[in-house]
């Protein structure tokens, strides 16, 4: 009987986590063209640099393989799952400022389960640790492989 109402259970949550969705990069881009979701920071680094530090942000908060669209100014990627979360889906866009000097930066992040909890990665916390990449750089450093 115990045996019965656990496999029940597990059959529920494994159905409403089925229902929920995943999201997929496809998502990240809708979301973005959309201007439904996103964080955007301006920076003080040229677009190259730009490109190379989100690239960086993401590998230091532990993504997969990151896809690069320059043309069209985006790269996605994603994170697998751990024990908190199944993971995320996630895009950087860079594109040019009105100050030649600057850079604009806009991340989406997407829970690949819409009902988790915790995500692997926060549009915060890339933001926090892109500032941190920059002082790195504005300091006439290189950006570490491991975060700092």
């Amino acid at each position: 009987m115990i045996i019965t109402k656990k496999l029940i259970s597990a059959s529920l949550v494994l159905l409403l986590i089925a229902m929920s969705g995943c999201a997929t990069m496809q998502d990240v881009v809708k979301a973005k063209q959309n201007g439904s979701e996103g964080t955007t920071q301006t920076y003080n680094v040229n677009e190259a640099q730009a490109w190379e530090i989100a690239k960086t942000v993401f590998r230091w908060e532990g993504s997969d393989a990151i896809e690069e669209h320059k043309e069209q100014n985006y790269m996605l990627t994603s994170s697998g799952m751990n024990l908190v979360s199944y993971g995320a889906v996630m895009g950087a866009w860079i594109e040019p400022n009105t100050k030649a000097s600057d850079t604009k930066v806009t991340v989406v992040t997407k829970r690949r389960v819409a009902m988790n909890i915790a995500t692997t990665l926060t549009e915060s916390t890339f933001h926090r640790r892109f500032a941190q990449a920059v002082e790195i750089i504005h300091k006439g450093q290189l950006l570490p492989a491991e975060a700092p």
